[in-house]
Formats: C-alpha cells, structure tokens, sequence
C-alpha cells in the first residue's frame, strides 16, 4: 500500500519506518525543510534503538521517502495518517491545532477521496473535528469529494518502539466505515499474521483507549510512589513490599518499581488532557488529580533527602548526577525528573556534573552553557571532585557499580538513588551512605 505520514516526531517517524520496513511505500511530510534534509540523509532526530539502521535501509530500497511539500504528501497515498504533536494547552487539555492544520491542508490539497487517520494522541471527538476541518475545504471548492475518517493510536514505549510497532500486543482501530477497516486491515497484515491482534471499536472509544491505557498505567507509579513513601514513615523496605504484591497475577510487576516519578512526552500530557476532558463534561476526575499531584511531588523526593542529609547546607556541593533522560534507552528530557532536581540544587547554590549516554545534547541545548553545569563524557568523569553521587535515570551500566571506588572519590561518601538501583546493604558495607526511594536511610530520615 501507499501510506502518508504527517509529522516526523517520535510516533510519525517510527511508524511510517515500521511500516516501510514490511513492504509498505511510505512518504513521510514534514514542515521542517532542514529536518527533511537531513532524513532524506539518514541522520535521525531522535535516539531510539534499531531506528536509525532501518531509516537509511529503507531508504535505500526505496520505501522509504520524505518530503515538505504537502502538495506531494498529499497526493502520494489515498491513506494519510496525521502523527503531528499535541502539546498541553495552558489549562492542560491537548492542543489540535497542528492535527487540524493537517486536516485542513489535506482538505484543500485531495482531488480523490481520502482517508485521514489520527494516530497523534488527541481527546474524544478530534476524529470528528478533523473530518470537518478537510471537509469544510472541499465544501467551499464545491467540490463532491468525501474524506473518511479512523481513529488509530500508538502504543509505542520510547526505548522499545521499533518492537512494539513490530510485534504489537495490540492494534486499536476505531472506524465507521467497512472500506476504512478493510484498508486497516491490508495495511497491517504484516504485523498481524501469528494472531490477529486488531481490535476495531467506534471511533471515539479508540480515542478514549489511549488516554485510559497510559492514565492506567501513570496510576500505578503513583500509587506505588505514594506506598514507598508510606514505607519510609513505617520503617518498611518497599522492594519487600513490591515483590509481595507483584506476586499477585492481578497486580503483575510491571510499573510497579519506585522511583522519582514519571515523565516523558505521553504520562504527564496525557493524564492531564484526560482529566481536563472529564472537567469539560462536568466531570471531577478525582483520582487523575491525586496521580499528578503525587507525580510532581515524587520527582522533589530527591531533593528533600538531599537537603535532609545537609541539614540545607548545600551552597558550594558538587554532585554527580547518572542519568538524565526520563527513563533508559531515550535521549528524551521532557518532564524529566532530573531537571526538577537539577533546578533546584542550582537554586541552592550547588554544582551538577552530569552524565547520561544519550540525553547530553539535550540537556546543553535545554540549558546552554552554565557555570553550574558541567556535562561530562563518562560515568566515572562525573564522580570526579564529587561530594556525593545522585542516580536518576537507570541505565544498565549503571547497575554495577564499584562501590569502594565510590567510597574513595566521593567526598561525602552519600549517593541518593532515584530509582532504586543497588542492594542497601552492599552498599554500606562499603562505607557509603545509601538512599533510596523507600528504602536504605530513607526508612530513618
């Protein structure tokens, strides 16, 4: 099939890869002249595993093409699929309007019928909105062209994006239309042929899925957030805890792991757009509310045991910081807690030497160039001249650590895990003093 993606961010450029790699011919589009540029060249915009490989092979076989002329996006595939970003609006709800833009460029530009597919994450009843954008343009052309609709979105976990489109759990489709589901259907035959995984619903139940499938699982690192910190107060190890209650199969041990919150492009937009939808209907959603609240305080735990620790005498400390991104895998920094901690230690007059394998980039381009930041190229560079050591991001090769070595270069001989990482007592054993997110000294601080 002729496939048009518009949009080359995270969701857009993985899956008009994905699907160029089974066979599909894909036409990605974007505004951005220079980044189309540099795809056509196969430098990637973003850090996600196997993805930059598959971009340039696919390119070379001639699957794979991008473009920002909308007219040729357009005209290239009677399947466009709209994966531009919506960001959060002041009062939180998604912003649309880059989804309708597309639409209304898509209405303007078609001389056949067409399908518009939103895969970007949008709220209950965008579909519909889309439909009149592209439709209003043909109206005032008066033209007798008809657009088709689907609802379609992304379940793809940064770090793991290529296998999740590659080998989904699930396919959401909401439609209408028996021809919109036979197209759904071709288009993913490839990923579909062990089982059949697609599951078609109404529209505007596929556009609440998403939003209920990542408020569901934000949920649950909140709870088990506000249960460490529970577990502090009581004197109780919650990685006891966490393995007591993930052996429950109702339960499972997934997004079950304390830590200092989540973040990232989808939990903390999503959770809040849900939860102003509910709002827009009159609706208080109570439990949204607590998870965001709980969130946000998560991601300042750190900096408490911190001030703690120095009794708010941290003017003039270095501390080393491993791990930048929002989670392992990603160069993304968006909501990421370690620039909550990061703010605030240079508020209080404090030093970061900072190292992550994939987020540094970011960070300088986030920060710029600062007398209080020093972005180093190694784990052990950023331990250099440190009076203590905190983890918040957890890379695998972080996870074995030489903790007499710790012992030696860190001045104050104190690490502050965010994420939970190393056994308390290996770590004490070796000099150090060690917390944790309910665990180590946080059970007697």
């Amino acid at each position: 099939m002729k496939v048009t993606i518009f949009g080359t961010g995270y969701v857009g450029l993985v899956s008009g890869t994905c699907l160029a790699d089974s066979g599909h011919q894909v036409m990605c589009m974007d505004v951005d002249a220079d980044k189309i540029s540099r795809l056509r060249q196969g430098q990637i915009p973003i850090y996600e595993p196997g993805l930059e490989a598959m971009v340039v092979e696919n390119g070379k076989l001639g699957n794979l093409h991008f473009t920002s002329d909308a007219a040729e996006a357009v005209g290239f595939a009677d399947l466009l699929f709209i994966a531009v970003g919506t960001p959060p609006d002041e009062d939180g709800s998604a912003d649309l309007k880059y989804v309708l833009a597309v639409a209304t460029e898509i209405g303007r530009l078609m001389d056949k019928n067409k399908t518009i597919v939103t895969k970007s994450t949008v709220p209950v009843g965008t579909s519909e909105k889309v439909r009149q954008a592209a439709q209003s343009q043909l109206d005032a052309r008066g033209s007798s062209l008809q657009v088709s609709i689907a609802s379609n979105p992304e379940f793809l976990k940064e770090g793991a994006a290529v296998n999740d489109f590659m080998k989904p759990d699930r396919i959401v489709v909401g439609t209408d239309s028996a021809q919109v589901r036979k197209q759904m259907v071709e288009l993913y035959a490839p990923f579909n042929r062990n089982s059949d995984r697609m599951i078609v619903m109404d529209i505007r139940a596929a556009e609440l899925t998403k939003y209920a499938a990542n408020a569901m699982l934000a949920t649950k690192i909140s709870f088990m957030n506000e249960i460490a910190n529970l577990a502090e107060l009581l004197g109780a190890d919650i990685e006891q805890v966490r393995h007591g209650i993930g052996s429950d199969p109702r339960i499972g041990y997934q997004f079950i792991y304390p830590g200092i919150g989540y973040g990232g492009s989808c939990f903390p937009k999503d959770v809040q757009a849900l939860e102003r939808t509910g709002r827009e209907h009159g609706m208080q959603m109570s439990i949204l509310q607590a998870v965001e609240s709980v969130n946000n305080l998560q991601k300042q735990r750190l900096v408490d045991l911190i001030r703690q620790h120095y009794g708010n005498e941290i003017n003039g400390k270095t501390f080393a910081i491993w791990g930048l991104s929002f989670k392992p895998k990603t160069d993304d920094m968006r909501e990421a807690p370690s620039r909550v901690i990061m703010e605030a230690l240079w508020q209080a007059g404090a030093i970061v030497q900072a190292y992550d394998p994939e987020a540094m980039q970011e960070v300088e381009r986030l920060y710029g160039q600062r007398q209080d930041l020093r972005l180093v190229g190694t784990r052990d560079a950023a331990l250099v001249g440190a009076d203590a050591l905190i983890i918040c991001t957890e890379w695998q090769h972080f996870r074995a650590a030489n903790f007499e070595r710790l012992a030696e270069t860190l001045s104050d001989k104190v690490i502050f895990d965010g994420r939970n990482v190393y056994d308390p007592d290996t770590v004490n054993e070796a000099g150090l003093t060690y917390y944790a997110i309910g665990r180590g000294a946080s059970l007697h601080s």
